[in-house]
């Protein structure tokens, strides 16, 4: 059983900057894969970046340049650093975390991010 708290979400300015987090607890497997979602009104929720254990990474193209996903594995804490925001990233964004031993990968409540233009 794992549970993912997000925070860090809010209103910013277009070319501004904002850092997500989400903090993980529970019964969390070693080697487990967590990644950014997000979804806007009336769209799919789409992977927007993920990271493994070891540090690889993957994001969208359309954060490509901008946003850094990391983590503190000591925390069980995922980040996502957005640079240079833009108003098409408006959208609430979602926590993953997920690992082969999970019938099922586990997600967050979800945090609203909006960028004014």
């Amino acid at each position: 059983q794992v549970q993912l708290v997000e925070s860090g979400g809010g209103l910013v300015q277009a070319g501004g900057s904002l850092r997500l987090s989400c903090a993980a607890s529970g019964t969390i497997l070693s080697n487990s894969r967590m990644a950014w979602y997000r979804q806007a009104p009336g769209s799919q929720r789409e992977l927007v970046a993920r990271i493994t254990s070891g540090g690889s990474t993957n994001y969208a193209d359309s954060v490509k340049g901008r946003f850094t996903i990391s983590r503190d594995n000591a925390k069980n804490t995922v980040y996502l650093q957005m640079n240079s925001l833009q108003s098409e990233d408006t959208a609430v964004y979602y926590c993953n975390l997920d690992h082969p031993g999970y019938l099922s990968s586990y997600w967050g409540q979800g945090t609203q991010v909006t960028v004014s233009s």
